[in-house]
Order: structure tokens, then C-alpha cells, then sequence
């Protein structure tokens, strides 16, 4: 028997699978004090160097997706991200990094075993797993960071010359929140043409994400480093 998927349902339930995790994400150190402006300036710059390791492997998670996408309208949507979107924040945070206070401090010369971790996985999922999985596995950075953005933005924007206030109020912009809800639309489409099997991995994908989310910001607070 087929089983007909409503719009919204697999993001719905993904949705629900993370609560645990995005919970703990919620009180991150790094995102506390990102919102209250108390965040140590190396940590700071030790989360946008390696943010900037992640996109650009991102953008290649989001091309390869713009190859296999099923309609001309996804497949323009990922192009567009990874040749825009992406770009502009790589440039936002290049303009941060410009800031004298910020330009002082150290800088990581090599991605985190976490970040290049969850970029490897990105990208393996968007070229070698079908691409409903693909789109699942780069849900989470849009839809997390929308989620987390804009309550991040908001309680920073009560803070008097918030020293990360640029940063923070990026992802509370509408066109980010736009872009998001536009990606959970094809990642229900996605699951509404898939079977149960790739539905399920689909899932998997996505607590995946999630849980890197999490880690990534968690490292990048402890600034973690190789050991040899």
C-alpha cells in the first residue's frame, strides 16, 4: 500500500527527532555568550575561522546538490546558495575579521577534526547517497541556525555596542529565514517522492546534522585542535 506523505509531515517529524539535541544546542556556551555579548574574543575568532573552513565545503555539499536536484527549481535554489548565500557570509565574516580587535587574535591554520568531520559527511551524503538524503543532511545548518539566529539576534540587540552584534544579527535577516523555509519546502518534496527506505535514512541524515551542528559549535568553543 502507498502511503500518501502530507506537506510538512517528514519535516515535522525531523523537527521532532532533534528536540533532544537542540535543546543542548540552546545552552551552548558559545551561543550564550554570543547573545549576551560576554564571549571571549579568541573564541570568537577561533568559531569564524573555522565557520569559513565549513562553508566552503558546504558550498560544495550544495552543488553537487544543484547536479542531481529533480526539478529545474530546486536545482536553482542550491546553485544559488552555494554561489550566493554562501559567499556572503564567507564576506561578512571577512569584514569581521578586519575589525583590529579581532585581527589580533589567533588564527587556526587547518580545519577542527570536528568541522572537517561534518564537512566530509556533508559531502559524502550529497554525492554518493540518493538525493533526498543529500537534501536532508544540509537541512539542519539552514534550518538550526535560522532557529537559533533569530532568538540569538533578538536578545543581542538589547545589548548596548554588542561587540558580535553584525554576526548575530545576520541570521535573524528575513532573506536567511526566507531561504530556509524555502529549503524545508524541497526537503518535504524530497520525502513525499521517496520510498520508506530512503525516508528513513533521510532522518538519519538530518539527527546526523544535527548532532554535528551541535559538536561544531561545542569544539569550536574549546577550541579543539589536532594532537599529534
Amino acid at each position: 500500500m502507498t502511503i500518501t506523505w502530507k506537506t510538512g509531515e517528514f519535516s515535522a517529524r525531523a523537527w521532532d527527532a532533534t528536540a533532544e539535541i537542540r535543546r543542548r544546542i540552546d545552552a551552548l556556551p558559545l551561543l550564550t555568550e554570543l547573545a549576551d555579548g560576554t564571549l571571549d574574543v579568541n573564541r570568537f575568532v577561533e568559531y569564524l575561522v573555522q565557520d569559513d573552513f565549513y562553508l566552503r565545503g558546504y558550498t560544495r555539499a550544495l552543488a553537487m546538490l544543484a547536479t542531481r536536484a529533480p526539478s529545474p527549481e530546486a536545482s536553482g535554489f542550491w546553485a544559488t546558495s552555494a554561489g550566493g548565500a554562501v559567499a556572503a557570509e564567507v564576506e561578512m565574516h571577512a569584514g569581521l575579521m578586519a575589525d583590529p580587535v579581532l585581527a589580533g587574535a589567533p588564527r587556526p591554520a587547518v580545519a577542527s577534526p570536528t568541522t572537517r568531520a561534518y564537512v566530509n559527511m556533508l559531502q559524502t551524503m550529497t554525492a554518493y547517497e540518493p538525493y533526498a538524503v543529500g537534501v536532508a543532511a544540509v537541512l539542519p545548518c539552514y534550518w538550526v541556525y535560522a532557529d537559533v539566529g533569530a532568538r540569538l539576534a533578538e536578545t543581542a540587540s538589547a545589548v548596548k555596542d554588542h561587540p558580535f552584534g553584525a554576526w548575530a544579527a545576520a541570521y535573524a535577516d528575513p532573506a536567511f529565514q526566507d531561504a530556509t523555509r524555502q529549503a524545508i519546502v524541497f526537503l518535504d518534496e524530497a520525502a513525499a517522492a521517496a520510498d520508506d527506505a530512503t525516508r528513513a535514512a533521510m532522518l538519519t541524515a538530518f539527527v546526523d546534522a544535527t548532532y554535528y551542528e551541535e559538536q561544531f559549535w561545542a569544539k569550536s568553543y574549546q577550541q579543539e585542535a589536532w594532537t599529534v
